[in-house]
C-alpha cells in the first residue's frame, strides 16, 4: 500500500501519456484518411486548372495574331 501511496503520480502520468498517445495515434488516423480523400480532389483541380490556363492561351493567340494583321495592314 505504501508502494501504491508513493508511486501513484508516476502510475497517473503514465496512464495519461497512454492516453495522450491512442488520442495522438487516432488523429494521425484521421489525417491520413484524409490526405487520401484529398488527392483525387487536388487532381481534378489540376486537371481544371490546366485546361483553364490552354484556353487562356489559346485566346491570347488567337489576339496576337489579330494584332499582328492589324498591324500589317496599317504598315501597308
Amino acid at each position: 500500500m505504501d508502494l501504491l501511496v508513493q508511486f501513484w503520480p508516476i502510475v497517473v502520468g503514465f496512464v495519461a501519456l497512454t492516453v495522450w498517445l491512442v488520442r495522438l495515434e487516432a488523429r494521425a488516423m484521421d489525417n491520413t484518411k484524409e490526405i487520401k480523400r484529398l488527392w483525387p480532389q487536388r487532381r481534378e483541380d489540376l486537371e481544371a486548372s490546366n485546361r483553364a490556363r490552354e484556353d487562356t492561351n489559346q485566346m491570347l493567340a488567337e489576339i496576337r495574331d489579330d494584332i499582328k494583321a492589324l498591324i500589317a495592314k496599317v504598315g501597308k
